[in-house]
């Protein structure tokens, strides 16, 4: 792995755990509030605050599995460096696209 992926790997791992530990902690606070899909959409519809909070978690995600998933397909696959990064970006675009869709449909929609 060239040390550009490293640092954006290790970056977006270190953005990611906090991230991670807040998303647990809303689900354990709605579970325990009992509160239903309708309650939970109902708070975020139109938060421009989660909108970005869940951006920021869907991009950071999607570029950590891509840079991940190129990893496993040059060290397991044996693919070249160049056919694993192309078939691990139209994974991390896939991921970034559906994740940009639930976040709209979560806050906008």
């Amino acid at each position: 792995m060239n040390v550009r992926l490293y640092v954006w790997q290790r970056g977006t791992a270190a953005l990611l755990a906090p991230l991670v530990l807040i998303h647990l902690a809303v689900i354990f606070y709605a579970t325990r509030q009992g509160l239903t899909a309708a309650d939970i959409l109902g708070r975020t519809r139109g938060s421009l605050a989660w909108g970005l909070y869940y951006g920021v978690f869907v991009a950071a995600a999607a570029i950590h599995a891509a840079i991940g998933l190129r990893n496993i397909l040059v060290e397991w696959a044996s693919l070249r460096d160049r056919s694993a990064g192309l078939l691990a970006s139209g994974f991390g675009v896939l991921l970034a696209g559906l994740g940009a869709r639930a976040v709209y449909a979560v806050v906008f929609a």
